[in-house]
């Protein structure tokens, strides 16, 4: 039963493939696995590729926002406060 799906930018695209291809690595390992290790199988499969498809989409996310992030250039500091020898109220410190 086909199904057509609409990826709105390349990131979705990249997304909707790599779910495709782990979605079809399953099933292939489910598949071939022996009776009593299919769950081990699929497992296998699994983890490594879902792990790898959430760092190419997190990549890919970041690499979409870089060239903005260097046009603006780092970001402001807060300039820190001046040390002062005077007190809370503004006053200098009590001395003996």
């Amino acid at each position: 039963m086909p199904r057509t799906f609409t990826a709105e930018t390349p990131l979705e695209a990249l997304v909707v493939e790599q779910a495709l291809l782990l979605a079809r690595q399953v099933q292939q390992a489910a598949d071939a696995a022996p009776d009593g290790r299919v769950l081990s199988a699929v497992e296998g499969a699994a983890v490594p590729a879902a792990r790898e498809l959430a760092r190419m989409a997190v990549e890919a996310a970041l690499q979409r926002q870089a060239p903005a992030a260097e046009k603006r250039g780092r970001r402001a500091a807060r300039a820190r406060a001046a040390a002062s020898r005077r007190g809370r109220s503004g006053t200098p410190p009590a001395t003996s």
